[in-house]
């Protein structure tokens, strides 16, 4: 089994301007209307997803659940997402984990998503069984392709995996000018995914397993104790292989676990509300987000909601710090 440093500790730098990020005024014209519900913000995921859709249930069984109406409002961005709490444009949000050292001062984290009973997951490194790529030192000198910018699993704690194994990342992803290799911010997990598979010039991809593991034969998870043990992806790895449609995956390396993205609400929400919403998250069924008969194609990845706070997401600052990054401004 490949052995990963633990995150933390090392000099900062600032992570400024994020790519991507709308302005506060541009929101505004997309969130925020002066006629609302509870404004739920969902954070972009995959570029397949309508994110809509799957949270559809979730919602009619919040409005069952509370009486409240719940307002379903995609971001554009994970800078989005934080914009939309920061500025009184949403009282709830799906974020990415980097959602929580960026939500510092004004996001309050209330829950932690699982699938089918766990809570973590994990990051992947592939590329395609004929490459010549065996190791990740091996991607010296070539092109890899990641998620988004802000993605912890697609693209923050990837980095470190390529650092660990030796390769020089300058300032990514603060600048894209790697030394070592050439990193293509894709902007989402499938993207990066599919630009592997499609385009000659990329060699390796980063996404989270959720994203990759259904096209990776399942016995080459089986060095990563840590991932057979407590992935959900693991059990239908491999699955999805379709030579046509999903080109097999051959795994270059997997990360240590992560915990699962939160659920964060703005800090100073102060309605009678909140605590009835909080309540019905955390007793949620997976039945009740993901009812019986729901089209495959829309099913919401996680199946319940655990009680959480800032310290189940110590290792994203840890990320952070290894990175040398830290959110300054959101302002695009």
């Amino acid at each position: 089994m490949v052995q990963h440093e633990r995150f933390g500790g090392s000099s900062r730098r600032t992570f400024l301007k994020v790519a991507g990020g709308a302005s506060i005024a541009g929101l505004a014209g997309c969130l925020g209307e002066t006629d609302h519900g509870i404004r739920f913000i969902l954070n972009p995921a995959e570029e397949q997803t309508d994110i809509v859709e799957e949270y559809t249930p979730m919602k009619e069984y919040l409005e069952d659940e509370t009486g409240e109406e719940i307002d379903l409002e995609p971001a554009g961005s994970y800078v989005e997402t934080l914009e939309a709490l920061e500025t009184d444009q949403g009282e709830l949000a799906d974020t990415s984990p980097t959602g929580v050292p960026g939500g510092d001062g004004f996001a309050d984290v209330i829950g932690m998503r699982t699938a089918f009973g766990g809570n973590q997951y994990f990051s992947t490194i592939v590329t395609l069984p004929d490459s010549d790529i065996e190791e990740l030192a091996d991607l010296e000198g070539e092109q890899i392709a990641v998620g988004s910018q802000l993605s912890v699993s697609g693209t923050l704690v990837p980095a470190l995996m390529l650092q660990e194994a030796g390769l020089d990342i300058g300032d990514f992803p603060n600048t894209q000018d790697a030394p070592d290799l050439d990193i293509n911010v894709a902007g989402d997990h499938d993207t990066a995914r599919e630009q592997l598979e499609d385009d000659p010039d990329i060699v390796a991809a980063a996404t989270g397993a959720f994203a990759s593991a259904g096209q990776i034969p399942q016995e080459q998870f089986d060095d990563y104790e840590e991932f057979v043990e407590h992935s959900a992806e693991y059990e239908g790895a491999g699955s999805d292989i379709d030579d046509d449609d999903n080109p097999e995956l051959r795994l270059l390396d997997v990360s240590e676990s992560l915990t699962r993205a939160p659920i964060m609400a703005r800090s100073d929400w102060d309605d009678p509300a909140r605590d009835d919403i909080e309540q019905a998250l955390f007793d949620a069924e997976e039945e009740d987000l993901i009812p019986e008969g729901t089209d495959e194609d829309y099913e919401l990845w996680f199946t319940g909601i655990d009680e959480a706070d800032r310290d189940d997401y110590q290792y994203v600052y840890d990320v952070f710090d290894d990175l040398g990054l830290e959110f300054e401004d959101f302002d695009d």
